[in-house]
């Protein structure tokens, strides 16, 4: 693929129907972060004492998710990969831009 569709690839995903199947990319990465948050401080009971379950937040799940898809590209090709990589990173800089009062979510 080339970037530039690997870009659009990417822009049809986080810009298109997902959006009506699951929700908003931001309203998902907060839920998913709640229960990351409440899973860790279960399976390890000593990050209750550091860690309140909302401490995961859409930014933070947006980002590693992109990591998890550089731990799949790290381990071999599928086109995929890439196109996630870069909805994960555009939604992250979005989910960053707002929080610094610089952006609108679409």
């Amino acid at each position: 693929m080339k970037r530039a569709e690997i870009l659009e690839a990417a822009r049809v995903c986080v810009c298109g129907e997902r959006q009506q199947d699951y929700g908003t990319p931001e309203s998902n990465f907060e839920n998913i972060g709640l229960l990351w948050g409440v899973y860790l401080r279960a399976a390890h009971p000593e990050l209750a004492k550091v860690m309140a379950i909302n401490h995961i937040n859409a930014k933070d799940v947006a980002t590693m998710m992109g990591l998890l898809k550089v731990a799949r590209i790290a381990t071999g090709y599928k086109e995929d990969n890439f196109v996630d990589l870069a909805g994960y990173a555009a939604c992250a800089g979005e989910i960053a831009a707002a929080e610094r009062g610089g952006g609108d979510h679409d």
